[in-house]
């Protein structure tokens, strides 16, 4: 009896570089639009350990650590930038506060010009800057305001608290208005369930949409350049430098913001990691039976 001959094992399939491509099209888009983002920025950080010779820090001469060094040795940079820091501290407190009530206000209520003030809502975050600007410098000259930080403040936080009604709207839709009936049913009053049960699940958006309010406010020009008067913040510092050659200090301080942003941002998915988990852990919410829902509640 003839023994059969071993057959060889087929090869794999060779993947064509269309289909590759195709496979990986959404990874590939991804990868190119951070690096589009990046680049930027990473241009800024090189060039801030440069030692221009010239006006512009256009072109490398050579490494140096001296500007990180003197990052804060001059005045000018020192002072416009606490301008812009206090102006955005006190703008993402009072946006986030006042944001935030009406966020509650627009999902929680019925009232007369809710539907209106749901739409209203947006129109600053759709106006194009230069004509909110020119428009509320209009308006402070009309009434005879004089232009410096106060009419700043105005401004910035009349086109942030969009920004964090939206944002914090977005969370209380999905909110669980249960837990909150549970939390009375064991006598907590109505700032109490707020402050141990509403509260703590709202807010990463509340976060977020502060967080958000604080990079909108510490880097706008377009509408500080109209309303700011004599005041001068952090971009409108280095829009006049421009004129003569910005400093390369200016790199190193918008490094150390960028830096203190991201660590923001990280600390803000963490929130909002952490309260996705917490919520995983419930079952559904059409499954959940009351006794439960009041077991949760008075976990908080």
């Amino acid at each position: 009896m003839s023994a059969t001959p071993a057959t060889a094992p087929a090869a794999a399939p060779r993947i064509g570089v269309g289909k590759w491509l195709r496979e990986h099209a959404v990874l590939i888009i991804g990868l190119l639009v951070i690096a589009y983002m990046l680049i930027p920025i990473a241009v800024i950080f090189f060039f801030s350990f440069n030692n221009p010779a010239g006006r512009y820090n256009f072109t490398w001469v050579g490494f140096t650590l001296k500007h990180w060094e003197n990052a804060f040795g001059i005045p000018e940079l020192n002072e416009a930038l606490w301008t812009s820091i206090k102006l955005a501290l006190l703008t993402t407190l009072i946006s986030t506060i006042v944001g935030t009530m009406m966020a509650i206000a627009l999902v929680r209520y019925e009232f007369f010009g809710r539907r209106p003030a749901n739409f209203l809502i947006v129109i600053p975050m759709a106006t194009p800057e230069i004509v909110m600007g020119s428009s509320l410098l209009s308006f402070f000259l009309i009434l005879g305001v004089g232009l410096g930080f106060t009419t700043l403040l105005i401004a910035h936080v009349m086109f942030c608290i969009s920004f964090v009604v939206v944002v914090v709207r977005s969370r209380l839709i999905g909110f669980d208005r249960r837990l909150e009936e549970a939390a009375k049913d064991l006598g907590a009053t109505p700032w109490e369930t707020f402050r141990l049960v509403t509260l703590p699940l709202i807010l990463p958006g509340v976060f977020g949409g502060a967080m958000l309010a604080f990079a909108l406010s510490i880097d706008d020009f377009v509408i500080s350049n109209f309303n700011s008067g004599t005041t001068v913040t952090f971009p409108l510092y280095i829009f006049g430098a421009f004129q003569r050659g910005v400093p390369v200090e200016v790199n190193c301080i918008a490094m150390i913001l960028f830096g203190i942003t991201v660590l923001a941002m990280g600390f803000t998915t963490w929130q909002q990691r952490r309260a996705e988990r917490m919520a995983s852990i419930r079952p559904d919410q059409e499954e959940l039976p009351p006794a439960a829902v009041t077991e949760i509640a008075a976990t908080y």
